[in-house]
């Protein structure tokens, strides 16, 4: 068995009428086809318009390369890659689509899940946690059965949240790394009260050390990892000792053979994980589940609860959510399949008007403490 083409799509998945990119939201897919007519689908995500050049750049070097060695076919793209340098989510998205498409490959070939192959289920469903920034919202996931969700940096509202949904409900912070140590230290004895499940990315995730300095200050679980990009680099921040829950990003930590590998690695520290998904499309989200039944440190996965309507249109197979969880498929390879006439209805195009709001951190902490409304 040989792979003799690949092909990628990319698709419009912007939910807003805005956007503060030049092209909004989008996901890349890619399709990789052996000359025995079996095919596998992959996601890279990450940063999509230029995942996509770089997976067309390297695709011709993947001729006659045999689909089940997804180890040789991993560390062959990564030293490709090498000349761009630690380029992060670039080089893991292009190697992340691909590698999770050879998975697929795998599944499907031999009929079984991907889970199989990663050592077999020790979940066989998965809990997911929404987004909620205001009561309304959250009344809704508890609602659909939610037991966990995460909002804002700010202490007011994580006081009304507890307030209405008592301490049953997990409740996470998430900062998108906005602060200083020193504010991070002052939010993080904020909410302590008011018993967040944990406070992700504090901190800006190119200081590590000002992470570890305020693991040990802290009294809050921390949690990051999000726009970290493989295995190595998640080795930096499991030593720092400062986090409880690890967050990697399949389509940038370099799909499902470096997933595995962080998984395992957090297990040896003691860390939970809890991917990331908050931008990624259905395939994505697949290959997490994957990982996370054969994970015995799952703690959840991030899940978007409401998505464009033609998530799962462009991919046949997308589970739905029930009581919040997600159950784990046991269809050959991902258990997914492309829509390809779907995804020609939802082409990508360029936005004349963007916008970026930039917040110096004197904004956003005057923001977070409610001084801004």
């Amino acid at each position: 068995m040989w792979i003799e083409e690949v092909k990628t799509y990319l698709i419009n998945a912007n939910i807003l009428q805005h956007t503060d990119r030049p092209r909004g939201r989008n996901w890349v897919f890619t399709k990789v086809t052996t000359y025995e007519g079996v095919d596998g689908i992959g996601e890279g995500s990450g940063w999509p318009e230029v995942v996509e050049k770089g997976i067309q750049e390297v695709a011709e070097s993947l001729y006659r390369e045999e689909p089940f060695h997804t180890e040789r076919v991993w560390q062959k793209l990564y030293r490709m890659l090498h000349a761009h340098g630690i380029s992060g989510t670039v080089r893991g998205g292009v190697i992340s689509a691909l590698d999770i498409a050879l998975w697929d490959i795998k599944g499907k070939q031999l009929n079984v899940p991907i889970h199989t192959l990663l050592g077999g289920k020790v979940h066989n469903r998965i809990r997911i946690y929404g987004h909620a920034d205001n009561v309304k919202d959250a009344r809704a996931l508890v609602e659909k059965g939610y037991t966990a969700f995460k909002c804002g940096p700010n202490v007011d509202l994580l006081k009304e949240l507890r307030e209405e949904f008592g301490y049953g409900i997990d409740i996470g912070v998430h900062c998108h790394g906005e602060f200083s140590m020193a504010e991070a230290l002052s939010l993080a004895d904020d909410i302590h009260p008011y018993k967040p499940i944990f406070l992700e990315e504090p901190t800006s995730p190119d200081d590590l050390e000002a992470l570890r300095l305020l693991g040990q200050r802290v009294r809050v679980p921390l949690a990051a990892g999000e726009r970290l990009f493989s295995k190595w680099s998640f080795r930096d921040l499991l030593e720092t000792r400062a986090i409880a829950i690890a967050q990697p990003e399949i389509t940038r930590v370099g799909g499902i053979t470096e997933m595995k590998k962080i998984a395992a690695l957090c297990e040896a520290f003691g860390v939970m994980l809890a991917p990331h998904d908050g931008s990624t499309g259905p395939i994505a989200e697949m290959a997490n589940l994957h990982v996370l039944a054969a994970s015995p440190n799952c703690l959840f996965l991030e899940h978007r609860d409401r998505d464009v309507f033609w998530r799962r249109e462009v991919v046949d197979g997308v589970i739905f959510d029930q009581e919040g969880h997600l159950t784990v498929p046991d269809r050959p390879g991902l258990g997914l399949t492309l829509n390809e006439e779907a995804i020609a209805k939802y082409p990508v195009a360029a936005y004349k008007n963007y916008r970026y709001d930039y917040e110096d951190e004197i904004a956003v902490n005057r923001r977070r403490r409610g001084v801004d409304g």
